[in-house]
């Protein structure tokens, strides 16, 4: 087979590909048979990335519900960001912590991650009972990913 035909049908395949990778939403949002469950990992240096995350997140949740009522979602984050929900920093984090309580109120799990916390000494008990420690946040979304549920990466530069 010569390199045009071979081009012609692998550029299709190709976008395809870019535009599910460049906009997860949109993607979700225009099917018509949703996965069985979304994912949202947010994995950031700034612990104060929660304070926009979160709120992103919500917007997105509430987005696909609408479009796909019974769908399952969780959040995995599991980088600095994951600290804000310490306890302890519920005050200056309060947006975050609310956030995550509307999750819970909207049938999302919320995890963090137990082993990045340790490696700063961080324990389960250090964080609120709302909030699930998973022993591994990688681990974590592999579980999801095995179950069929799509991964949707959440950055500051999203919308």
């Amino acid at each position: 087979m010569n390199l045009l035909p071979r081009l012609l049908l692998t550029l299709p395949l190709l976008w395809a590909t870019r535009a599910l990778a460049g906009d997860d939403i949109a993607y979700l949002l225009n099917t018509h048979e949703p996965p069985p469950g979304v994912v949202f990992e947010i994995v950031e240096s700034d612990e104060d990335a929660l304070d926009w995350a979160i709120p992103k997140v919500q917007s997105y949740v509430a987005r696909l519900k609408a479009r796909h009522p019974g769908l399952e979602m969780a959040v995995v984050t599991h980088g600095s960001e994951q600290f804000a929900l310490q306890e302890r920093h519920a005050g200056n984090h309060e947006e975050a912590h609310k956030g995550v309580q509307s999750l819970l109120g909207d049938n999302v799990r919320v995890h963090v991650c137990g082993t990045y916390a340790g490696w700063y000494g961080v324990t389960a008990e250090d964080f609120p009972a709302y909030v699930d420690v998973a022993a591994a946040g990688p681990a974590q979304i592999n579980d999801y990913e095995a179950l069929g549920w799509d991964v949707v990466r959440v950055e500051s530069s999203d919308d």
